[in-house]
Order: structure tokens, then C-alpha cells, then sequence
């Protein structure tokens, strides 16, 4: 890309947009294009091809997404299908009808079956059934990679789907019931240190194995594979299973390629946060997935690794917390 590239980034606020745009910024990218929620609704497709071809962008990382943990799934399935949908629909189709060169579509490893093999390779997608907790969002994310890759069939779009682990860091989401794992827990040992509660309760077993990845880590990750060659890129994007007989959608893991315990993460969670009470599990609460590891191997054989360990990311991820805190 360009340093005077037209990048679009959709989502700019949430937890992944806002990464990718300060990846962007200290890379000397310039005509970065932003807007808010209030300002151009992605679910409007009318709004959105306005948008389009007023502004003309060159690149566009689609990162906006209704996005949640078990709870919120749970209690919003229709909003999570229906908007995420109608936000692909709009940004997908606009990209195509304005001549966007590049599209890196973001989903989320729940794509993959719930029992799928592990690590989950990309040729895994649509073999089994989907975890319950998550299938609408689940099947709006399947639903944008077909798109991709029905536009790059049809009009030789060249659109890439980016398939990231479990996310967290600076800018997540730390609503008690709303929130993912590692927010829901920073936020958890938190509030029981400071109110001296004798112990944290954690859903389920402990048992389910979950991968995290840095969200400046996944920012990272979306901008090299868009800065990638002609030939390098479109390798990524598959084939027509039409001519090809092969099942190659345009889709990429991105992921660090190991994965922890939820009891494993309780515990350095409970260590960063400083809680010395006790850690006790609700087993009578849902688990999940059992496993969700990704395969990260195209990524590594383009070039690309995460850098930040959990640790560290865990470190910068609480002082982030904190600092919401004080606002």
C-alpha cells in the first residue's frame, strides 16, 4: 500500500480497527478514513455506497462488527446475525461497485465446527456442526468469507478473509455481562481486589483450551498481509472450486498457534491484577467450544508471527483497564 493510499477503515473504534489504525499511522500512512457509527450506519446500503463513492477508497479493512462473549450471544442472537450481515452486505458490495483494490474481510475462529480437528486449518470451514452459543454470528462470518469469495469470482475482486483467535487489548470491551474472557476477568479480580472479596467466580469447568492473541499483534498481521506482493497476496485468495475442484476459500488464521486452559488463564490473570483470594469454578455454567487452536501456517509461510507473549499482552491489557477506569 501506498503511504498516500485511500485506506478505509470500517470500525475504527472497536477493539481491532482501532489497532489497525495506530499500526497504520506509525507505518507513515496519511489518508487514513475513518468514521463513527453516528456518522455513516453500515447497516444502511444506501448510506454506505454514498460513502463509497464520494471518498473512493483504495483499501479497505472491514473490522466493524456487532461483536460479544457467551452472555451476549445468548441474549442477542438476532442482532447478531441481522447486523452483521447487513454491515457485509453493505461494505462488501460498495467495495466492488467502486473499484476497491484490496478488502481484508475480519471474522472469528468460531467459524469453524465446534468439534473440528485440532489445530483448526482453514480447510476445516463448513464440516461440522457450529458451537449453539455463537451460530448467528458464526454464520454471518461464513456468510462474508462466501461473499469474498463469490466476488472474487465473479468480478475478480480481490478480497482476503482474515480469521483471528480470541482478541484482547488496549480498547476492549469491559462490560460486566458483554464482555469476552479476558476482559470479563481483568474486570472480575479487579473489582475483587479493590473490594477485598474473598474469591472470584469463574463459568464453567476451567478445562476449555482458548488461544489469545494481541490485538496490535492482529493489527499488524492485517497490514503486512495487505502489504503483501501481487503474487504473494493473490496465492491467498483461493481458487474456483468450480474450475479448481478444490475447497479454497480466500481465508487466512491468524493466530499465535498455542493455547492455554481457562484455569491457566484465570490464574495469570488473578497474578497481573495482584487478587490474593481464591479462584472457584461454576461448573453448572456452559463452557463453550472445548478447544479452539488455530493452524497458523499459511500466515507463518508468508512471513508473519505474533510477537507479544500472553504475559506481556495480559500486562498492557490491564493497565489499558485501568486507565478506563479512571475516566
Amino acid at each position: 500500500m501506498d503511504k498516500n493510499a485511500r485506506i478505509y477503515v470500517a470500525g475504527h473504534r472497536g477493539l481491532v480497527g482501532s489497532a489497525i489504525v495506530r499500526n497504520l499511522e506509525a507505518k507513515g500512512h496519511t489518508n487514513i478514513i475513518k468514521r463513527t457509527h453516528a456518522e455513516l450506519d453500515l447497516t444502511d446500503g444506501v448510506a454506505t455506497d454514498k460513502f463509497f463513492a464520494e471518498h473512493k477508497p483504495d483499501y479497505v479493512f472491514l473490522a466493524a462488527a456487532k461483536v460479544g462473549g457467551i452472555v451476549a450471544n445468548n441474549t442477542y442472537p438476532a442482532e447478531f446475525i441481522r447486523d452483521n450481515l447487513a454491515i457485509q452486505n453493505s461494505v462488501i458490495h460498495s467495495a466492488w461497485k467502486h473499484g476497491v483494490r484490496r478488502l481484508l474481510f475480519l471474522g472469528s475462529s468460531c467459524i469453524y465446527p465446534k468439534l473440528a480437528p485440532q489445530p483448526m486449518q482453514e480447510q476445516h470451514l463448513l464440516t461440522g456442526p457450529l458451537e449453539p452459543t455463537n451460530r448467528p454470528y458464526a454464520l454471518a462470518k461464513i456468510a462474508g468469507i462466501e461473499m469474498c469469495w463469490s466476488y472474487n469470482r465473479q468480478y475478480d475482486t480481490q478480497y482476503l478473509a482474515a480469521m483471528p483467535t480470541n482478541l484482547y487489548g488496549p480498547g476492549d470491551n469491559y462490560h460486566p455481562e458483554n464482555s469476552h474472557v479476558i476482559p470479563a476477568l481483568l474486570r472480575k479480580f479487579h473489582e475483587a481486589k479493590r473490594d477485598k472479596t474473598s474469591s472470584v467466580t469463574v463459568w464453567g469447568t476451567g478445562t476449555p483450551k482458548r488461544e489469545f492473541l494481541y490485538s496490535d499483534d492482529m493489527a499488524d498481521a492485517c497490514v503486512y498481509l495487505m502489504n503483501l506482493s501481487d503474487e504473494q497476496y493473490q496465492a491467498l485468495l483461493g481458487s474456483d472450486e468450480t474450475k479448481s475442484g478444490k475447497f479454497e476459500p480466500p481465508l487466512i488464521n491468524v493466530g499465535v498457534g498455542e493455547d492455554v486452559t481457562i484455569k491457566e488463564l484465570a490464574e495469570l490473570v488473578k497474578d497481573i491484577v495482584g487478587f490474593d483470594g481464591d479462584l472457584v469454578f461454576d461448573v453448572t455454567k456452559p463452557d463453550g467450544t472445548p478447544r479452539k487452536l488455530m493452524d497458523v501456517n499459511r500466515l507463518s509461510k508468508a512471513g508473519w508471527k505474533a510477537q507479544t507473549s500472553l504475559r506481556d499482552g495480559l500486562k498492557q491489557a490491564y493497565q489499558d483497564f485501568l486507565e478506563f477506569q479512571a475516566q
